[in-house]
């Protein structure tokens, strides 16, 4: 079909020309004295059109051989950024697979040929980004390589080169390189230093977190790592199930690097709502509280969710962990001085009553019962827990509490056999 107009088209000019030429009975004359020179009018257009062209070429021709030391200049330009490029892409090869003396060459490659063209002042649009990735490439190729002097050499130009705000991108990820290869190196608080140098946009990003939860449990910054687990669960880097396990671990090891009551306090004050509900972070707190001679009041009261969850279903702790949550409670009624509390007393009372085949239960009541002075009542639930507690510490405190009513009631043979019986427990 373009073909077709195309010589409808020339057809058309042919006979508009026909026309006009053929009919035209116009001349021009010349006046040259003392020549006349008489030209018809077609010829005349001719020339000049022909005139119009020879001219046009020749311009043409000047301007391009005018321009040839420019063109010559364009061509080495880009001949040397193909062979940028092609070294780049071959370092970034070779770095992926494993070929780092060749990466780290063909990185040097890139950085000697952008310097040859700055030298010459001839300047690329990503000369700075090509330099500043080249550097990087061989940086991670020599620390592949163990060769710390080179990667510091390299690391110091790529993080020279992106000082300027434009260049920030480019700094974010050489601090993060940074940072990880000081983790590498096993040196965390250098890790921890180059993070904290990052944008606070940058620092919540998922990778900056990862690092930064690795570096802290490795400095042994237990705080650091738990808000680093807290965000990279928010942003869903960790699941539910495994945010909540590692957060658990954190806070435990947080509470057992107190070393006095205000320490245990604020540790536990810096936990969240989730991680205090945790029954291990909650019985954990409460035992460190007992053993640093903190408040016994305070103790019960981080137990006291627990408390309440095994009174809306005895079940919902696991046999172990109720097994603390009595012994917490045991030895709370034993350090504390006077009458014990008096709410506790009717909890564990009413728990007990309402789940009266319980052994641990009657244990708890028992050894209240002895804190009141009720010895039968005492004797009775122990003897009671004894048939069934499986727990083999409990079994042998429970014969020395026996002992220890039976020698109250002077009743020695008793109290013998109730000592030989925790001695086999």
């Amino acid at each position: 079909m373009r073909a077709a107009l195309w010589l409808l088209a020339l057809f058309a000019v042919a006979v508009a020309t026909a026309l006009f030429a053929g009919n035209n009975q116009g001349t021009v004359t010349l006046y040259w004295p003392p020549y006349r020179v008489d030209l018809s009018l077609n010829l005349v257009l001719v020339l000049l059109a022909l005139v119009f062209v020879t001219l046009h070429l020749a311009l043409r021709a000047l301007s391009g051989l005018l321009h040839i030391p420019v063109q010559a200049k364009r061509w080495r330009l880009l001949y040397k950024e193909r062979a940028m490029h092609e070294a780049l892409l071959d370092s970034l090869s070779n770095l992926v697979a494993g070929r780092f003396v060749r990466a780290r060459k063909a990185a040097e490659l890139v950085v000697t040929l952008e310097e040859s063209l700055r030298s010459s002042e001839e300047h690329t649009v990503h000369g700075v980004r090509l330099r500043t990735m080249s550097h990087l490439i061989a940086a991670e190729s020599a620390h592949a390589l163990q060769d710390r002097s080179r990667r510091e050499q390299h690391f110091q130009s790529a993080l020279e080169l992106t000082r300027p705000r434009d260049a920030q991108d480019g700094r974010d990820g050489v601090l993060m390189r940074a940072a990880r290869w000081s983790f590498e190196d096993r040196d965390a608080s250098l890790s921890l230093e180059w993070l904290d140098q990052l944008p606070q946009g940058t620092a919540r990003r998922t990778i900056a977190l990862r690092l930064r939860l690795k570096a802290a449990r490795l400095a042994g910054q237990a705080r650091a790592a738990l808000d680093a687990v807290r965000l990279l669960t928010k942003h869903r880097a960790f699941s539910e199930v495994a945010g909540a396990g590692i957060a658990r671990g954190l806070a435990l090891e947080i509470l057992r690097s107190a070393h006095d009551p205000m320490q245990l306090q604020r540790a536990w004050e810096a936990l969240e709502t989730a991680e205090k509900h945790m029954p291990e972070v909650a019985l954990e707190a409460a035992e460190r509280c007992l053993q640093l001679g903190g408040d016994v009041a305070l103790s019960r009261q981080w137990v006291l969710p627990l408390w309440m969850a095994m009174g809306e279903r005895l079940d919902a702790l696991s046999p172990a962990l109720r097994v603390r949550v009595v012994r917490v409670l045991e030895k709370g009624f034993a350090q504390a001085t006077g009458t014990p509390d008096a709410p506790w007393l009717q909890r564990i009372e009413s728990l007990q009553l309402a789940n009266p085949g319980d052994p641990l239960l009657q244990y708890l009541a028992g050894v209240m019962c002895a804190r009141l002075e009720l010895w039968g009542k005492a004797q009775q639930m122990l003897r009671q827990s004894l048939t069934m507690l499986k727990d083999a510490d409990l079994k042998r405190d429970a014969w020395r509490a026996l002992a220890e009513l039976a020698e109250h009631r002077q009743d020695t043979a008793a109290a013998a056999q109730a000592y030989k019986e925790a001695s086999k427990a």
